[in-house]
């Protein structure tokens, strides 16, 4: 069972609209998809909350024991696990333990940049081998400006594969709301940024 973790120690970087369209991704394929979240705002299971009933059934992972991250229940075949900022310590090797598959969330500032670095050379030094593959999404990159330049240099030189960028856009704000996801709602309206996602998908998939 593929378990995807979505991690990175900066906070306000798009992981939980990341995991949540993740998850969004595996319901819309047919998987039995859970989606749990060990950061204390539990901004993944608010989500959750609010997504309607007619949409395609996403279910709470309680992620969390006593002091212990728990594995997922028999009868999932997708999981996707939202992570809080300054994971570090037990509870990122914990984490890290049951993940098949990391995207690293990444925005195109310098403070973002600097955090992550440290963040994936930890990640590297402590996945389970090479078995555990590691992704970059670049989040709110505008390709036009010098900070999405900047963030293309910094990933040239870190070994790591850019597996999308993701435009800074109102739709995940206005579908979060709802408890939605791109992939649930009609592909024409969304068209551009399903397109954005198509190489995220390819990647999960593979």
């Amino acid at each position: 069972m593929p378990v995807v973790l979505v991690a990175n120690p900066k906070g306000g970087v798009g992981k939980s609209t990341i995991a949540t369209n993740v998850a969004g991704y595996f319901a819309s394929r047919g998987h039995a998809v859970m989606l749990g979240d060990v950061d204390r705002q539990q901004s993944s299971r608010l989500w959750l909350g609010l997504r309607p009933p007619v949409a395609r059934q996403i279910s709470t992972w309680e992620a969390t024991g006593e002091g212990a991250v728990v594995r997922p229940p028999r009868g999932t075949t997708h999981a996707v696990l939202d992570t809080p900022a300054g994971l570090h310590g037990w509870r990122f090797k914990e984490v890290l333990a049951l993940a098949d598959r990391v995207i690293v969330p990444l925005q195109p500032s310098i403070f973002d940049i600097y955090a992550t670095r440290d963040f994936l050379d930890r990640l590297q030094e402590n996945r389970r081998a090479e078995k555990t593959k590691i992704g970059l999404v670049g989040m709110r990159v505008n390709a036009r400006t010098l900070a999405a330049d900047r963030l293309h240099e910094f990933i040239e030189g870190l070994g790591v594969p850019v597996i999308g960028e993701l435009r800074d856009t109102q739709n995940y704000v206005q579908l979060a709301a709802r408890g939605l996801t791109l992939f649930d709602i009609a592909p024409g309206r969304v068209q551009r940024d399903l397109e954005q996602w198509q190489p995220i998908c390819e990647w999960l998939d593979a």
